[in-house]
C-alpha cells in the first residue's frame, strides 16, 4: 500500500537531468545523498518517452519536450521540474492525468527579467542600439537621435504578478506614471495606491505612452495584442514584449511599426524561436534581443537551484512548492496539518471498499478552526483514497479533483469551527449508488490517528496495517466463531473494536497479518451471524 499521495516519502528518488542544469543545480544533487541522478541530456521524444517512467522525477528548462506520448507511460514517474517560469514544454493536462506533479521557479528569474524589461524600454526610449551603430561608423550627427525620457510619462503594465510588480517598482523609481490591468487583480490601486488599476485592456493601452506585457500564455491570452488592440494604442506610443512571443500577433505589430502608428517596439520573446520568419526583423523602429530576460548568471543559478530544491522536497518530504497543475494545496503542512491528511487517506481507505459499483458524492467535513486551509487537501486526499483501488490510473493529490470532474463526481469540502470541548476531526460522507456510508476519525494529542465511527458504529481503533470489518447479528458466539475461524488460519488479533447498534454489531480487527481469501470466504459462509466482511491494507503507523 503506498503512502499518502501528499506525504510521499520515496526511499531513494532515481532523477533524470534532461537538460542543461547550471551546475550550482548539479551540485546540489551531488551533495543530496537521498537521491540517485542521471544525467542524459539530448533525448529524443521517442528515447524520452521510452526511460522516463523508470525515473520518479525529471528536471528540465526550455529545452525538452515533455509531450502527451512521453506521459502515456508514467511508470514511477512522480514530477516534472522546470528550471524557470514557463512550463509551455510540458503537456501539463497529460501530467495532470498521468498524476504527475508539475514544478516550475516563477521567483528565480523574476530581477533578471525586470531588470531586462527596463533595459529594453531603455534601449527603445534613448535609440541605443542606433547610438551604437552610429559611432561604430565613425559619424556624431547627436540631433539626428534625439529620443524620448521614462519620468513623466505613463507605463501600462499588462499582468501585476511578480514580474510586473518588480517593473512597476522600477518605473516609479524613474518617476513614470504607472497603471497596470491584471483580471486577478479586483482592486482600484495596487502598490500602496501608487498603480492604478485599470477596468479592462482597451482603457490601459488607450492612456499609456509605453506598454510593456507580462501575462502568462493561455489559450486566451495568445494573440491578446492584436490589430484592434494595436489600433487602440496611443499614436506614437511604444509596446515592449519580454514575456512571451504569442501574446503579441507579430504581423499586426510590424504593421502598425511600418505605419508609423506605434513609434518602436522592444521584443525579447517571438511567436516562434529562432525567429528567422518574423516580420519584426524587416520593420523599423525595433528593438530585439534573443530571449535574453532571465539569462543572466545569477538567475540561470537561482532557477537551477530552486528547481532542484523543489524536486527535492517534493520527493523526499511531500512538500509542493510552485506547483503548476494543483491548487489550493498550501505548500508546505504543519506536523499537526500532515497528521489529517494522513488520517483522511486512512479513513478513505477504509470506506473505499463499498464504492465498488461507482461513487456519485463525497463530502468531506473537517471540524477544526485551525485547520480550514487544508480542507481542499483532505478532500483531494479521501478522493484518492477512495478511488485509488477501482481505478487502472494513478490517482493522487495532482488528479483527484480533475477525475472526479471528468466522472460526474460531486466533491464537497467543509470546515467548521468546533468549541473548546470538542476534538477536531473529519467526517466523510460517501454516496454510492443510493447508498450512504459514513466515517469519522481524529488526531489525538499524541500524533496517532484514531477512527472513531464507521457507518455510525461508535468505536476507537488505530487505522494502520491489516484491518478487517465484519458486521453480524448481535448474538452470543458471534465472537468465538470469528476467533475460531481466524485462529485455524493462523491469523493473529493485534487489536479488536466492538460496537453495537439495535440488534446488530460492527467489529473493526486490527491483524498482523493480511486477511487470506480462505479464510474471508470461510467468515462469509458463516451467515448468520456474519452478515457482511470488508478488508483493507492500511500503510503502518508513520
Amino acid at each position: 500500500m503506498p503512502s499518502p499521495p501528499c506525504l510521499i516519502e520515496v526511499a531513494m528518488p532515481h532523477i533524470l537531468v534532461a537538460d542543461n542544469i547550471a551546475e550550482t543545480g548539479l551540485q546540489r544533487l551531488k551533495s543530496s545523498p537521498q537521491i540517485t541522478f542521471d544525467v542524459r541530456k539530448g533525448l529524443s521524444p521517442a528515447e524520452l518517452a521510452e526511460v522516463i517512467g523508470g525515473y520518479d522525477g525529471v528536471l528540465i528548462r526550455s529545452g525538452v519536450q515533455i509531450n502527451r506520448e512521453a506521459l502515456a507511460r508514467p511508470g514511477q514517474l512522480m514530477a516534472i521540474a522546470r528550471a524557470g517560469v514557463g512550463v509551455d514544454n510540458v503537456d501539463v493536462a497529460a501530467a495532470t492525468a498521468a498524476g504527475v506533479l508539475v514544478l516550475n521557479t516563477p521567483d528565480a528569474n523574476t530581477i533578471s527579467t525586470a531588470e531586462h524589461t527596463f533595459a529594453m524600454m531603455l534601449a527603445l526610449h534613448r535609440r541605443i542600439p542606433e547610438a551604437h551603430q552610429h559611432v561604430l561608423s565613425r559619424q556624431w550627427k547627436r540631433s539626428s537621435l534625439e529620443g524620448h525620457q521614462l519620468a513623466g510619462s505613463t507605463l501600462g503594465i499588462v499582468g501585476l504578478g511578480r514580474i510586473g510588480q518588480a517593473v512597476a517598482h522600477r518605473a516609479l523609481a524613474f518617476e513614470m506614471n504607472v497603471i497596470a490591468f491584471d483580471p486577478f487583480v479586483k482592486l482600484d490601486a495596487a502598490l500602496d495606491g501608487q498603480v492604478g488599476l485599470m477596468p479592462d485592456l482597451p482603457s490601459l493601452l488607450a492612456a499609456s505612452d509605453c506598454v510593456t506585457l507580462h501575462a502568462t500564455l493561455t489559450n486566451q491570452t495568445q494573440h491578446m495584442i492584436g490589430p484592434e488592440e494595436l489600433a487602440a494604442m496611443k499614436p506614437g506610443s511604444r509596446l515592449v514584449n519580454c514575456a512571451r512571443g504569442p501574446l503579441v500577433d507579430e504581423t499586426a505589430l510590424a504593421a502598425a511599426l511600418k505605419s508609423g502608428h506605434l513609434a518602436g517596439a522592444a521584443v525579447d520573446v517571438y511567436e516562434h524561436e529562432p525567429p528567422r520568419d518574423s516580420p519584426l526583423l524587416d520593420a523599423p523602429n525595433v528593438v530585439l534581443s534573443p530571449h535574453l530576460a532571465a539569462s543572466t548568471a545569477e538567475a540561470q543559478a537561482r532557477v537551477s537551484l530552486d528547481a532542484v530544491d523543489a524536486l527535492l522536497a517534493y520527493l523526499l518530504r511531500g512538500e509542493i512548492r510552485s506547483a503548476v497543475n494543483v491548487s489550493d494545496l498550501p505548500a508546505t503542512l504543519t506536523p499537526r496539518a500532515r497528521g489529517f491528511v494522513d488520517l483522511a487517506f486512512r479513513m478513505g481507505t477504509i470506506i473505499s471498499p463499498w464504492c465498488a459499483e461507482g461513487v456519485e458524492r463525497i463530502r468531506v467535513t473537517l471540524y477544526s478552526e485551525p485547520l480550514h486551509e487544508i480542507a481542499h487537501t483532505v478532500a483531494a486526499q479521501t478522493l484518492a483514497a477512495v478511488l485509488t483501488p477501482h481505478l487502472d490510473v494513478r490517482v493522487n493529490l495532482v488528479n483527484a479533483m480533475d477525475i472526479a470532474r471528468r466522472r460526474g463526481i460531486v466533491v464537497d469540502h467543509l470546515a467548521h469551527s468546533v468549541a473548546a470541548s470538542r476534538a477536531e476531526s473529519i467526517h466523510i460522507l460517501v454516496e454510492a449508488r443510493g447508498q450512504r456510508h459514513e466515517i469519522e476519525g481524529t488526531v489525538y494529542a499524541d500524533g496517532r490517528p484514531r477512527v472513531l465511527a464507521i457507518n455510525g458504529y461508535r468505536m476507537e481503533i488505530v487505522p494502520a496495517g491489516p484491518i478487517v470489518m465484519i458486521f453480524n447479528d448481535d448474538s452470543p458466539g458471534a465472537i468465538g466463531l470469528v476467533g475460531r475461524t481466524l485462529g485455524e488460519a493462523g491469523i493473529n488479533i493485534a487489536n479488536m473494536a466492538l460496537s453495537r447498534r439495535g440488534r446488530h454489531a460492527l467489529m473493526v480487527l486490527a491483524l498482523d497479518t493480511p486477511l487470506p481469501a480462505e479464510a474471508r470466504e470461510a467468515l462469509v459462509a458463516q451467515r448468520p451471524p456474519i452478515n457482511g466482511v470488508r478488508s483493507v491494507m492500511l500503510p503502518p503507523e508513520s
